[in-house]
């Protein structure tokens, strides 16, 4: 897995992801068996993410009914802000390897924008969001709910952090 690739799909899933050796079948079968491992990593994920909130949010199953629809419809929006954080992971790639680990100042200041916006689009989310939760769950809940995702976030943009290598 190339250099680009492996920040693109770090930032696509907000982790980095292990390596798969290159398949003898060539590049097509290869990208094929890479893409069908991805989307079973990612559901993986997704679930194991939904039964770490499930376990500790202690819902009563009036909450449940409410919650629920809240927090897909979230996980929906946040993978639109994953999304953003990824092309933006993807054109840094892109630039630092171009520019052999150097960056001109005009897209550091591009990047750099950008990837503030995704935190202030992230931001902005989180809020509206944890405005409707309170409205089905008391305050406790939906902070509860808010430091969940805070850790898990945390926690992959940590993995992030490691993978990805300083401006110059």
């Amino acid at each position: 897995m190339n250099l680009i690739t492996g920040w693109l799909i770090a930032g696509l899933l907000l982790f980095a992801t292990p390596a798969i050796a290159q398949d003898a079948r060539g590049p097509a079968a290869y990208d094929a068996y890479q893409d069908a491992n991805l989307e079973i990593y990612l559901q993986k994920i997704k679930a194991d993410k939904k039964l770490l909130v499930a376990t500790n949010m202690e819902l009563t199953d009036a909450e449940a009914k409410n919650f629920w629809p809240l927090y897909d419809a979230y996980q929906q929006e946040l993978a639109q802000v994953n999304l953003r954080l990824g092309k933006t992971i993807k054109d840094y790639a892109e630039a630092y390897t171009a520019g052999r680990g150097i960056i001109s100042n005009d897209m550091a200041k591009k990047l750099m924008n950008e990837a503030l916006s995704v935190d202030e689009a992230e931001v902005k989310l989180r809020r509206a969001y944890a405005d409707k939760m309170s409205k089905v769950l008391s305050m406790t809940k939906t902070a509860r709910y808010l430091q969940i995702e805070n850790k898990i976030r945390s926690i992959l943009k940590a993995e992030l952090a490691q993978q990805i290598p300083l401006v110059y």
